[in-house]
């Protein structure tokens, strides 16, 4: 199946107490789905998976899967660096409606080549759905160079990567590939990839939206995001794009220890790159 082309990997709204706003969030898919968005990645490092227990995490699978705006995906995040955790949430996501999973490369515990194949091989047995593999070694230290991937595509149900490793990024035999990191999309999409599980189309959406249909000025679109890019990018993911949702009036609250908000100096460069874009008036700002 197609997961679609422009993925957002949704933050988790959180109301004053930290609670999930689960109005917040739903509202939040209709917005995005309103703004160029094929899909969701719920409960990613962008929806803070890592500080959500697993009834809020589960329950935020079945909001998306029951509330999702007419043909949206959802591909629900059941990543753990404990395989049998990762099987529990693949089953708990499968039977809530998701239509792919994404598993993330087992972080902290440094697993081996052979761990990572068993690791995979038992989530994708855990699922009738395509999982979606998540290179991300900034964050899980271990990477899966290409070759492996290739290995890893051979696993029945294994049909996708979300590539988060810029320099790894390169067409493999037998795996949609996706861009793991906004700035990589054009490039994905001139490769021949699916498209990007993106952060930036939480802001820019439309314009996103646009590097995938006018592929004759998919340089000029890209190059004009360069600064939201960057903004994004200002300090540890999700901090800066929730901060930049609560200025454009759309209501995500904070952020759960130990991430804590954008701070003065990362919110001006923030709302820089909002101004730049004619996104954030002298009035709201």
């Amino acid at each position: 199946m197609s997961l679609g082309c422009l993925l957002t990997a949704i933050v988790t709204p959180f109301d004053d107490a930290l609670a999930v706003d689960e109005q917040a969030f739903v509202e939040l898919m209709g917005h995005l789905s309103a703004h160029g968005s094929d899909g969701f990645v719920v409960c990613g490092t962008t929806g803070e998976a890592s500080t959500l227990d697993d009834d809020e995490h589960l329950r935020l699978i079945e909001l998306a899967c029951r509330y999702r705006p007419a043909g949206a995906t959802v591909v629900a995040g059941a990543g753990s660096n404990n395989t049998r955790h990762a099987c529990h949430m693949t089953e708990k996501a499968t039977e809530l409606g998701a239509d792919a999973i994404l598993a993330v490369t087992p972080y902290y515990n440094k697993p081996n080549r052979r761990g990572i194949v068993r690791h995979y091989e038992e989530i994708a047995a855990a699922t009738d759905k395509p999982v979606v593999l998540y290179n991300i070694p900034s964050r899980v230290v271990v990477d899966l160079p290409n070759e492996l991937l290739a290995e890893l595509a051979q696993i029945e149900r294994v049909d996708y990567v979300k590539q988060a490793n810029n320099a790894n990024l390169a067409p493999i035999d037998g795996l949609g590939l996706y861009a793991g990191n906004d700035e990589i999309f054009a490039r994905t999409l001139d490769l021949g990839g699916c498209g990007g599980i993106c952060v930036a189309s939480h802001i820019v959406g439309d314009q996103m939206r646009r590097i995938a249909d006018e592929p004759e000025r998919r340089t000029e679109i890209n190059d004009s995001l360069h600064e939201i890019y960057r903004a994004m990018g200002v300090t540890t993911n999700p901090i800066p794009v929730k901060a930049a949702l609560n200025l454009l009036g759309h209501p995500v609250g904070g952020l759960r220890l130990p991430l804590t908000p954008a701070d003065e100096a990362e919110t001006a460069v923030i709302r820089e790159a909002l101004h730049g874009l004619g996104l954030l008036t002298s009035t709201a700002a």
